[in-house]
């Protein structure tokens, strides 16, 4: 059976607070304003959150790549466990809501969506239990492999210098507190911390000099930036200015 939702809430100023538990909220639901301003629901990581800067998904771990299945599954909706091997050490619900992708062999190009799992330690074998109506398609064999990926708005943090550990999400409209819960804004009008000398009208992209803050798009820098949107005022240096953002509407 179909299982049909809608996560979208009508929210405001009043809504952008901090807070220990995600209360009503899952992660990723999307909030709006009445002005058509979209934001994400969102858990921080380990550090706190400024307003006006660049945030991404969690650091991708790149040992999570092609994984050993360790036992053969079944399938249908019964069918919700996957034993991998040769995963580094993670902690428990790192991956929670987070989607593990079948990379090769029987099932291959199939993404499920990740309910739970238990800490693993390097090398050792780790299961990952599925949402009930997320049983396999396809049963998976020992010849299959996987890839797990941590869902984008678990755990998110500042977008670093240089180099992306992750992909953008959105911007922080106001501090939130490590590991604890808030919106982030992912289009329309945003204050933003910028870094260079931008033109009004010009893309706007994540990855600067400076750690959060945005940048313009450059020759140099076309295939490493990652577009947050256009500039609707000339970038300033260190100010915050205002970015009109198309990451997610």
């Amino acid at each position: 059976m179909a299982l049909l939702g809608s996560q979208d809430v009508q929210i405001g100023n009043s809504n952008f607070v901090s807070t220990a538990a995600p209360g009503q909220y899952e992660l990723g639901t999307r909030g709006y304003t009445r002005d058509g301003r979209a934001f994400r629901y969102v858990l921080c990581g380990a550090t706190t959150l400024v307003a006006g800067e660049v945030i991404q998904s969690p650091a991708f771990l790149t040992s999570s790549i092609v994984l050993a299945v360790n036992t053969t599954s079944g399938v249908g909706l019964g069918a919700t466990v996957i034993s991998v091997t040769g995963v580094s050490t993670i902690a428990a619900g790192f991956y929670n809501d987070g989607y593990l992708m079948v990379s090769s062999s029987a099932g291959a190009g199939l993404v499920y969506q990740i309910k739970s799992h238990p800490a693993v330690s390097t090398g050792a074998t780790g299961a990952f239990t599925l949402y009930d109506e997320d049983g396999l398609a396809v049963a998976i064999t020992t010849t299959s492999t996987i890839t797990l990926c941590p869902n984008k708005y678990n755990g998110v943090v500042q977008m670093p210098v240089t180099t992306a550990t992750g992909t953008v999400v959105g911007v922080a409209p106001y501090a939130i507190a490590a590991t604890q819960y808030g919106w982030i804004q992912t289009w329309g009008p945003c204050a933003v911390k910028g870094s260079d000398s931008g033109a009004l009208g010009a893309p706007a992209g994540a990855i600067s000099t400076s750690a959060g803050r945005a940048s313009t798009f450059t020759a140099a820098t076309l295939l490493t930036m990652q577009a947050i949107g256009v500039w609707m005022v000339a970038d300033v240096e260190a100010r915050w200015v205002m970015v009109d953002l198309r990451i997610a509407p």
